[in-house]
Formats: C-alpha cells, sequence, structure tokens
C-alpha cells in the first residue's frame, strides 16, 4: 500500500469559554485533504523553534485562515480597523514559510495564508480594504463560505491557470485585509475587478507554491476547480505515487 502523504494545517485560535480554548482548524480543511488522499494534521502554534521540530512529519502545508497579521512584521502601525492579532502565530507562520520554500515541500497558502506568505518574503499588506481602497467590491459575503460571490481573473501564464483551466473563476471571500506590496519572490497571478490581489506564485518554483485570497477548501465539495487545487497540491506532496 503506498504512503498517504501527511499534510500539516496551521491552526488559529478560539476561545469557547473560560475553560475552553486554544488551537482551531476550520472542518473544511481537513475534510478536503482527507478527500484528496491525504493526511490531515493540526500544528498548534507554540514557538517558531517547535514548529521547526514539527515541520519535518509533514509532506506538504496549508497556512491556514484566521486572525490579521501584526502591522509590526512589515513596518506599519496598525490601522484603527484592524482586528485580534497574535503575534506567536505570526512567527510561527513566517519561520514555517521560510522553512517550507528552503526545503522545497509544497505549500498552499489560503486567505491569511497568502498574506503571511507575502509578508515572510518581504511584502506588505492593506490593513482594511473598505477603508483604503477606492471603491471596493464585496470582500467579506453575507452568504455561507461555501458559495461563490465575485470573480477572479487568473493570468494564462500561470501554475493557477493550469490547475484551475479558466482564465476567470467564481470564488468566495472573507476577509478585510490583502496583500499590498509583492514581494519580490511573488509574483501576481489573480486580481479581482477592483485590483485585490487573490493569488500569487512563487517564482523559483521547484514544487507547488501557491497562495489565494479565497477558502477554496469551503467550495471544494461541489466546485471540480476547488478540489483540483488541492488535488494537485496533494499529488505535489505525495513521495510515491498513491494507490488507485
Amino acid at each position: 500500500m503506498s504512503k498517504k502523504p501527511v499534510i500539516g494545517i496551521t491552526s488559529a485560535y478560539v476561545n469557547h469559554n473560560e475553560y475552553m480554548e486554544g488551537a482551531y482548524v476550520h472542518h473544511d480543511y481537513h475534510k478536503c485533504v482527507a478527500a484528496n488522499g491525504g493526511i490531515p494534521i493540526i500544528i498548534p502554534y507554540i514557538t517558531p523553534e517547535t514548529a521547526l521540530e514539527t515541520l519535518p512529519l509533514c509532506d506538504g502545508i496549508i497556512l491556514s485562515g484566521g486572525e490579521d497579521i501584526d502591522p509590526f512584521f512589515y513596518g506599519q502601525d496598525p490601522h484603527c480597523n484592524l482586528g485580534s492579532t497574535i503575534q506567536e502565530r505570526d512567527l510561527v507562520e513566517i519561520a514555517t514559510v521560510m522553512y517550507a520554500i528552503e526545503n522545497n515541500v509544497p505549500l498552499f497558502a489560503i486567505c491569511r495564508g497568502v498574506q503571511i506568505l507575502n509578508i515572510a518574503l518581504g511584502g506588505t499588506l492593506i490593513q482594511d480594504i473598505p477603508s483604503e481602497v477606492k471603491e471596493p467590491i464585496q470582500h467579506v459575503q453575507k452568504n455561507d463560505r461555501s458559495q461563490d460571490t465575485h470573480w477572479v481573473t487568473i493570468s494564462k501564464d500561470s501554475k493557477l491557470f493550469q490547475i484551475i483551466g479558466s482564465n476567470r473563476v467564481r470564488v468566495n471571500s472573507i476577509h478585510h485585509q490583502a496583500i499590498e506590496g509583492v514581494a519580490n519572490d511573488l509574483r501576481v497571478v489573480a486580481q479581482s475587478a477592483d485590483g485585490i490581489i487573490e493569488a500569487v506564485e512563487y517564482i523559483h518554483p521547484t514544487t507547488f507554491t501557491i497562495g489565494v485570497q479565497w477558502h477554496p477548501e469551503s467550495m471544494a465539495s461541489s466546485n471540480m476547480q476547488m478540489n483540483n487545487l488541492f488535488l494537485e497540491f496533494i499529488k505535489s506532496s505525495t513521495k510515491v505515487p498513491l494507490s488507485k
């Protein structure tokens, strides 16, 4: 039997009450990984050093969504509409990005994940789209996260286009921050109608290294284009062919 790839998923923080708090990952991530032949594990944030000891267990890494990123990490003061931040998580995920890049580990960066990918490599963020972008479309949708709400245009010379199979696709949207200054080692491969950067790729790829601003894990069960992103990511994370 072929070994299934282990996919590490970074975690956010949740507080149910004074007795229940800790690492959190939306179930769509691990359901989607499992459905496409991977074994999902959750990576709690403790310290960068602990993360670096954990990451060798992983054949691929997903940077998940969650809290805003502390603007300290890109040299800015906090915008008045900045949400909650957790520096410990930011530090762990910056270290995670660098580990994946340096060790050619497949990396799929989703929502907050694409933002931390950009920050780790030297980029900056729009801290609050509604107040900083002229005539933005709605990026924090009011309907279920499994539903698409706006269009994204994809560059035809990108890996993302090869996977999606179209240069225009509908996506969901649950974010108020986005990439502003693009890191030198990333290229923009998708944008929304208001100019918001919706996807980037690493310019020196030796394996799957893609970040998207939407949440494909929540659309994948009913949308083959979104599922293909996970299929390709897990295929890239597989050291030996998956058994049929």
